[in-house]
């Protein structure tokens, strides 16, 4: 049991799984060398890492599993011509429907959830690689970009040179 409240005893049960998906991206992205820690691209690389990790344990197994044999996994999920968003909604919507079958909300969960609000909500300014570079510009236009498009690409490249 990963995480729901009233464990044995009554206490609270810590969410596990989903602290084991964020430490294994953080754990990525930090090997990668891509970002700062400190920066708001690495917390979407990591949050958009997590939530692949997470999402992508479809028995709760999570704190059993080898990393290494799930990178291929996890690369074909973040892939650029893959549609990670509605594959997030759809997993999302069954692990709600599960939570509501046993009547008990997961901590785990409500973190993941959490995370995948800040990414759709959050817009961080980015290079716009659509526009026509101009000469004389040192850094070229800038966007303001949702965090998971940003930090999708981030944690895909993570795994690539993991």
């Amino acid at each position: 049991m990963s995480g729901a409240e009233g464990g044995p005893g009554g206490g609270l049960v810590v969410p596990m799984a989903w602290l084991y998906a964020e430490y294994i991206a953080d754990e990525l992205l930090r090997t990668g060398d891509l970002m700062p820690p400190t920066s708001f691209e690495f917390k979407a690389g990591r949050d958009a890492l997590a939530l692949t990790i997470f999402l992508s344990d479809a028995g709760d197994e999570l704190s059993g599993i080898r990393v290494v044999s799930q990178l291929e996994n996890w690369l074909s999920l973040t892939a650029y011509d893959q549609p990670w968003q509605v594959w997030v909604r759809d997993r999302f919507a069954e692990r709600l429907e599960r939570d509501a079958r046993a009547r008990r909300p997961s901590p785990d969960l409500l973190l993941a959830e959490a995370a995948w609000r800040w990414l759709e909500e959050t817009e961080l300014l980015a290079p716009d690689l659509d526009a026509v570079p101009v000469p004389d510009e040192e850094d070229g236009p800038q966007v303001w970009t949702p965090a998971w498009q940003l930090g999708l690409p981030l944690g895909h490249l993570a795994i690539s040179l993991f």
